[in-house]
């Protein structure tokens, strides 16, 4: 019998588990890049607990592009054993009512161009894919500003909520 996922703050005891599921969701390069965001003071990570164990997580930014107050969730990850399961969609609506709650207007991800799984997860929760010139007009001209904050990397698609 499945139970209800949990969602709450990432706390110390969380950390042994958010590492595994880096190991298994990421490939070598990006690993290094999620646990530094994970292990850094900034931004806020969710968890997503079943049953007492870690399955899955959300890391979320907050920052600001002259007035307009922005969000990001920067990493999303589900332990494989926990995978279709509604996790990811749990973590993605708890972020995007988190972001919101502090006052984000606009709510960015970026996923990998190949991640079909994550970008179709992603759409089903509210969130399409943006391009350059979109987010220039959203942006005006501190779109590399925001590359900077997203954790942009070559191969990612941005995606903003709607």
């Amino acid at each position: 019998m499945q139970t209800t996922l949990k969602v709450r703050d990432a706390e110390q005891k969380d950390k042994t588990g958010l590492k595994e599921i880096v190991d298994l969701s990421f490939p070598r390069f990006f690993r290094f890049f999620a646990m530094h965001s994970l292990n850094s003071e900034g931004g806020k990570t969710l968890v997503g607990e079943q049953d007492g164990e870690v399955a899955g997580f959300a890391k979320l930014t907050d920052f600001s592009v002259g007035k307009l107050k922005c969000g990001c969730i920067l990493w999303l990850a589900v332990h494989p054993s926990h995978r279709r399961k509604e996790v990811a969609s749990t973590l993605i609506q708890a972020g995007v009512a988190d972001l919101k709650r502090i006052g984000a207007e606009r709510i960015f991800a970026s996923v990998q161009r190949r991640n079909k799984a994550s970008l179709a997860t992603f759409g089903k929760n509210g969130f399409k894919r943006v391009g350059l010139m979109s987010l220039r007009r959203i942006l005006v001209w501190r779109l590399l500003e925001v590359y900077g904050d997203i954790w942009y990397a070559p191969g990612e698609l941005v995606l903003i909520h709607e």
